[in-house]
């Protein structure tokens, strides 16, 4: 098992967007040489100026990395990262380790966990919580599915980019924690939303208002950083629409092999196809606003 130091440990990411940027950059700042690629250059660019190698495939940042972290879009991109003609499986050398902090299916998790494991290779899956802000200030959630010598190896590299690091069980664990999480934050995306239509309706002062339910039995992460972003009117920031409802699709699929039915989960899906259907699929999560207010024809 790799002994984890910035200065031998060869660093690779893929995936460089709203926050795959910002945990790799935390990486950097403690020294770790790092190569990196991404489906578009000038996404990583800021990650090159400061240091990176651009590489041009994930099979070439896998063949000179010791851990490979990876943090894309869908379970399409996540398959064709590890598994395509040119992914990470094909470049990665025995004994590395690699790490997919995507929100995808436990399946696949479970999947490319064996195929890793069969070139020895160790194979991770840490989704986390906490969005574009904890990325930035690398106060993320991690949750870590996969087999515990690994997990430990990987410890020191969590610990950069987060300050919860908890370790679920065996492959595919990660990825059901995330389902979990999404669960409840769809249920309160819903009720901090109409929360803030009630006390508009109700002529409050919202800031006022937020002042007070923020301390109290309410408060939650979506109430202290989202809903100031919709009353600013700020909706093009933070965890993309599109993503979200990719996370609740699996959710639903998932509890639907398990034989559960979770009906308030299948609400918030609608409503969020509803933002979808609007043109919001890359906007932040808290425009699940603007459904609501349409549907209750609030300008």
């Amino acid at each position: 098992m790799i002994h984890i130091s910035n200065t031998d440990t060869r660093i690779g990411w893929i995936g460089t967007g709203v926050m795959g940027q910002w945990m790799c950059r935390h990486l950097m700042d403690h020294g770790f040489r790092t190569s990196v690629t991404n489906r578009t250059k000038a996404k990583a660019q800021p990650l090159i100026d400061l240091g990176a190698t651009w590489k041009e495939t994930p099979e070439e940042v896998a063949a000179v990395s010791d851990v490979v972290f990876t943090i894309v879009g869908f379970p399409k991109d996540v398959e064709e990262v590890y598994l395509g003609e040119t992914g990470i499986l094909k470049g990665a050398q025995p004994g590395s380790m690699v790490v997919d902090m995507t929100t995808t299916s436990p399946s696949l998790a479970r999947r490319i966990h064996s195929q890793a494991k069969a070139m020895g290779v160790h194979a991770v899956d840490a989704p986390v919580s906490g969005g574009d802000v904890g990325a930035r200030n690398a106060t993320l959630s991690i949750m870590v599915g996969g087999d515990k010598d690994a997990v430990d190896a990987l410890t020191p590299l969590f610990e950069i980019m987060g300050t919860q690091i908890v370790h679920q069980g065996p492959s595919g664990s990660g990825q059901h924690t995330k389902m979990c999480n999404q669960i409840v934050i769809a249920g309160t995306m819903i009720g901090m939303c109409e929360s803030l239509l009630y006390g508009e309706r109700a002529g409050l002062d919202l800031e006022v208002m937020l002042s007070s339910i923020t301390g109290g039995a309410a408060a939650c992460w979506s109430l202290s950083n989202l809903a100031p972003r919709i009353l600013k009117n700020e909706f093009d920031t933070g965890f993309f629409v599109e993503h979200f409802v990719k996370d609740m699709g699996i959710a639903l699929e998932e509890a639907g092999r398990m034989n559960l039915a979770l009906p308030g989960l299948a609400l918030v899906n609608q409503l969020y196809q509803a933002v979808l259907a609007h043109g919001g699929a890359r906007m932040g999560t808290q425009a699940l606003m603007q459904a609501l207010k349409q549907l209750n024809n609030v300008a």
